[in-house]
């Protein structure tokens, strides 16, 4: 197995950060198997859709709908106000995803792109790991 771990900033506010293009440099001449993506954080996750069309700041705004950032709601009490809300993300936004890879190509559908969705303010600094399982 091969495994290499990128740093992501995301300047302390909540992000969509696409990186479908890492992922693309990680898969290369690789040949055919899994590439399995991982957050190590309890406050972020993982997910395949189409962005660069305002979906990202929908994923975003979906979020702080469902999951309002309001101190009175979140029995997690450190971090900013909201912040429980943002360790109940990855039980819905996994922190890991696999992707089948073909050729050394992942085999993402015309529209998908690989996203971190991080919405913890107090973090502006994130790990994710590619492994790729050969096949």
């Amino acid at each position: 197995m091969r495994t290499a771990e990128i740093t992501i900033e995301t300047d302390r506010h909540a992000a969509a950060v696409d990186l479908t293009s890492d992922a693309v440099d990680f898969c290369r001449d690789q040949g055919d198997g899994l590439l399995s993506v991982y957050v190590p954080h309890a406050t972020a996750g993982l997910a395949i859709f189409e962005t660069g069309a305002g979906s990202d700041r929908d994923v975003l705004s979906s979020i702080d709908e469902l999951w309002p950032r309001d101190r009175s709601r979140w029995s997690h009490e450190h971090g900013t106000p909201g912040h429980g809300r943002d360790h109940v993300l990855p039980a819905f936004i996994a922190p890991s995803i696999t992707i089948p890879v073909v050729g050394g190509a992942m085999q993402l559908g015309t529209w998908q792109s690989l996203v971190l969705i991080d919405t913890n303010v107090d973090n502006p600094i994130r790990k994710v790991r590619f492994s790729f399982l050969p096949g």
